[in-house]
């Protein structure tokens, strides 16, 4: 039962609705059919959200958290290598944490754009391109420090049919994405 994890009613419901919207999709999922799979009534689960937007708006928040406050503490930081390989770090952790909303997001991208996360998500991914980036950088740098940032999300999304266990194909990408940074922060501080 997935609210081992996560205990609450909230949080079951959140489980459920991402199972099904996985299963089917977000547009072919009805309220209804997350009640049911819950083993609960149509009005427990108004109790807790009005709609699907509200689910998949409320597991976003939820399973973002650690990226918001990633981007406060690094927003805090003097922008040195190691800062931007701490930065990865993290971002590896906290995409790994919010794994089942980023296939989501990957599988229903039409919906996506619909909902206001998907103008959130997007305005997230500029301000860490911006934590990562150099404006004044040589432009092979800048596109170093994106792609850094753009591997972690490629590994998380398509190592996922890949033979192999979870955690050592993140450590390989965080490893992939840390060398993109060192080799952009060479390359930059070498021209300084």
């Amino acid at each position: 039962m997935s609210s081992t994890r996560r205990g609450n009613t909230r949080q079951r419901i959140q489980d459920v609705a991402l199972e099904l919207f996985a299963e089917q999709g977000y547009e072919k999922t009805s309220l209804r059919e997350i009640a049911e799979r819950l083993e609960v009534t149509k009005a427990a689960l108004y109790y807790h959200f009005k709609t699907k937007e509200e689910i998949i708006i409320s597991i976003f928040e939820d399973l973002t958290r650690p990226i918001d406050e990633l981007i406060a503490w690094a927003g805090t930081q003097p922008r040195t290598l190691e800062t931007k390989q701490e930065i990865l770090r993290r971002y590896s952790e906290a995409l790994s944490f919010a794994s089942p909303l980023y296939r989501f997001m990957q599988e229903n991208q039409a919906t996506l754009r619909e909902l206001s996360i998907g103008e959130i998500f997007k305005q997230r991914m500029f301000t860490m391109v911006d934590l990562l980036r150099a404006p004044d950088a040589p432009m092979t740098d800048q596109v170093r420090c994106v792609s850094a940032l753009f591997t972690m999300h490629a590994g998380m999304m398509f190592l996922q049919h890949v033979e192999g266990d979870q955690e050592e194909k993140r450590q390989a990408t965080l490893s992939v994405a840390i060398d993109l940074i060192t080799q952009a922060h060479h390359t930059d501080t070498g021209r300084a």
